[in-house]
């Protein structure tokens, strides 16, 4: 019963590398690492720019707003660790044997992807209405493809982190139906009763004589009882 559950084979399979990174789950989880760091990379890089000539001090691009970059570099940062966590979880998943372990290990998934999901929309939101407030200097024009990147890829984090939820939901469900996945019909307590035959299968074959069976003659033709 351990071993086959929440969308994996047997505990201790071998693993295919080539097969695990064409899964769908390996796929997403390297496009969800990947626009992290787009999101974080363009912040930090080219979003804190000058002002004007005469300003030497950076600036946030997103209307000034020191909040709006430290967010999105913060999610940035979080989806960029939690996308390596839960890739090592996928690839040592199979390895589980025990199915609490690996039920614990799909809620945390769902929770965190969930999560994830969430707080992108809130950088998506907050980060697009900083922008649309920008007053564009000849400064803030250097970074505003840095900054309409760091909200394209937002938005599409959005998207990826519900399907990883969506996805997550799916093993959860799958893993709560163990009769699909039993090995032993029988109950463990050795004192349990041994399960009779199904009912209906009693009395359906007839009794019969076994073969080569003759009944025997009291006097054989040819033989004479010797006389005393």
């Amino acid at each position: 019963m351990e071993g086959a559950s929440f969308g994996a084979g047997r505990a201790g399979g071998a693993i295919d590398p080539l097969d695990f990174l064409k899964q769908p789950q390996t796929l997403l989880r390297v496009t969800t690492w990947i626009f992290s760091i787009v999101v974080f990379g363009s912040i930090v890089n080219e979003c804190y720019v000058n002002k004007d000539s005469r300003n030497p001090e950076l600036l946030c691009i997103f209307n000034e707003n020191e909040s709006a970059c430290s967010y999105g570099i913060a999610v940035g940062v979080i989806a960029f660790f939690g996308c390596i966590f839960f890739f090592v979880v996928d690839l040592y998943f199979q390895q589980i044997s025990s199915v609490k372990d690996r039920k614990r290990a799909v809620l945390l998934d769902l929770g965190f992807s969930g999560f994830l999901a969430f707080l992108w929309f809130v950088g998506f939101c907050f980060l697009a209405n900083q922008w649309q407030r920008t007053t564009m200097t000849r400064g803030f024009s250097q970074g505003a493809d840095a900054a309409r990147a760091a909200i394209t890829f937002s938005f599409f984090s959005i998207i990826m982190w519900v399907v990883l939820a969506v996805r997550a939901l799916q093993r959860y469900r799958l893993g709560t139906d163990m009769s699909l996945f039993a090995t032993d019909q029988f109950p463990g307590d050795p004192s349990a009763p041994y399960p009779g035959y199904p009912a209906g299968t009693e009395g359906t074959e007839t009794y019969q004589s076994p073969p080569f069976t003759e009944t025997l003659e009291a006097n054989p033709k040819g033989y004479q009882v010797p006389a005393y």
